[in-house]
């Protein structure tokens, strides 16, 4: 129930409020993975990095089998005071390995380092993200939205007029 309305405050974009009724939830509920979602989003809704970190970490050590955690830790490191895009990178380098059909993972990877300006990298990311993504079209589509690729979407661009992609 404490959930629901979390969700639902979430939704209408009061984090605060959300954060309150997370706060009422027993501690020996806050670890479940339902709930550190629900958390971690509000620490992002809120631009509190440090908590989405730590929250993040939390994730990693309750859910080491799920990829949700490793991500958002290097999205919080890429974010936090003294982190950045290399932490970021370092920090989700390990999920590439443990996860290697996810397509989130490597397109993340391909972000941190376009914006390093290691381009050939990137593309090297972002092609291994193409390659196990269930759907390429939305996979561009939102490539050529993200900031993060511009210095890729010539390439991508380029890539997406050809039949067998």
């Amino acid at each position: 129930m404490l959930a629901n309305a979390a969700l639902g405050w979430l939704e209408l974009g009061l984090p605060n409020e959300a954060q309150a009724e997370l706060q009422r939830i027993a501690p020996p509920f806050q670890r479940h993975p339902v709930i550190l979602e629900l958390r971690w989003r509000v620490a992002h809704d809120l631009a509190d990095w440090e908590q989405a970190l730590a929250i993040a970490r939390e994730e990693i050590q309750c859910l080491p089998t799920e990829p949700m955690g490793y991500i958002h830790q290097a999205y919080a490191l890429r974010r936090i005071r003294g982190g950045g895009l290399e932490k970021a990178h370092n920090a989700l380098l390990p999920a590439a390995r443990l996860f290697p059909e996810l397509d989130l993972v490597h397109y993340n990877l391909a972000c941190y380092t376009a914006q390093m300006g290691r381009l050939e990298e990137a593309w090297q990311w972002w092609r291994q993200a193409l390659k196990v993504t269930a759907d390429t079209t939305c996979l561009m589509a939102m490539a050529l939205k993200d900031d993060d690729l511009r210095p890729l979407w010539s390439r991508i661009r380029e890539l997406s007029r050809k039949p067998d992609v």
